[in-house]
């Protein structure tokens, strides 16, 4: 009998298993709390010791929640979910588009182009909020559901990680031999490119989604006050005050996680399978 390592097939020992449970468990863990105290009463939140099943207040806790004043909570779930959907197909689109010309065609300035896309990557998005807010003040788009989504229509990350699905997916090879049967530049994305993409567009589809649905503060400054808050927006509105009812803000907080639960489920799989396929290739 060969002694030595497993293979890497070899069924996973309860080690294994004890330690997913308790990654499972941590992880879910802030998620659970949230529903406790959403589902509680205000005098639960601090009893010592602090309650750890549900209670039976959820649907009090939500409808004072749709009701407080000046929150506009159901107009910033819709308005969230707007801008959200908008900004995740405009990325899809011109991140793709950018990432196939940056991966396989061939012009002048190619080089220097995608090190400034990457040197931009680390500049901290703060350094330009005000001239952000001045450009959309010129332009009379702040307050407006506009100014959250014209900044974010195209992001360096998601060019640069386009670029590198593409890169590894599309072989040289495949593109020269759509253009010796006469296919334009456009044909080739879409017949040729474009198929091979659904991984990569599942992951940084979602990414892009939760990034701007929990965006806070450049939807805070161009939006605090308007009527078209984001569901962020409207969650610090719950916040403010000298008494803060901390069973109604976790029951808010709650209903503005379960979109984001929603689209993990439906694209889940993509999502793994994007996830595992860079993996192997990495």
């Amino acid at each position: 009998m060969r002694r030595g390592r497993p293979p890497a097939d070899s069924p996973a020992g309860p080690l294994t298993y004890v330690l997913l449970v308790v990654t499972i468990a941590l992880s879910a863990l802030p998620l659970y709390w949230m529903f406790v105290v959403g589902s509680s009463g205000e005098e639960d939140v601090f009893r010592l010791p602090p309650v750890t099943t549900p209670g039976d207040e959820l649907g009090e806790n939500v409808r004072a929640v749709f009701a407080a004043d000046n929150v506009f909570f159901i107009a910033s779930l819709l308005n969230s979910l707007f801008v959200a959907i908008v900004v995740t197909l405009s990325v899809l689109l011109f991140c793709s588009l950018a990432g196939f010309a940056f991966a396989k065609l061939r012009f002048r300035g190619r080089g220097p182009l995608m090190l400034f896309l990457i040197v931009t990557m680390t500049v901290p998005n703060q350094l330009g909020v005000v001239a952000l807010y001045i450009v959309m003040g010129k332009l009379g788009l702040n307050g407006t559901p506009a100014a959250v989504i014209l900044p974010g229509l195209v992001t360096a990350f998601g060019v640069f990680y386009m670029r590198q699905f593409i890169t590894d997916a599309v072989p040289d090879e495949l593109i020269e031999a759509a253009r010796v049967d006469g296919a334009t530049t456009l044909r080739i994305f879409r017949s040729v490119v474009a198929p091979t993409l659904r991984p990569a567009l599942g992951v940084l589809g979602l990414l892009t989604f939760t990034a701007t649905w929990n965006d806070f503060q450049w939807p805070l400054i161009t939006l605090g006050g308007s009527e078209y808050p984001t569901v962020q927006v409207a969650l610090s509105n719950l916040a403010s005050g000298q008494y803060v009812v901390f069973s109604r803000l976790l029951a808010g907080a709650l209903l503005a996680t379960l979109p984001l639960v929603i689209v993990f489920v439906i694209a889940g799989r993509q999502i793994v399978t994007g996830i595992m396929e860079g993996a192997v290739k990495n």
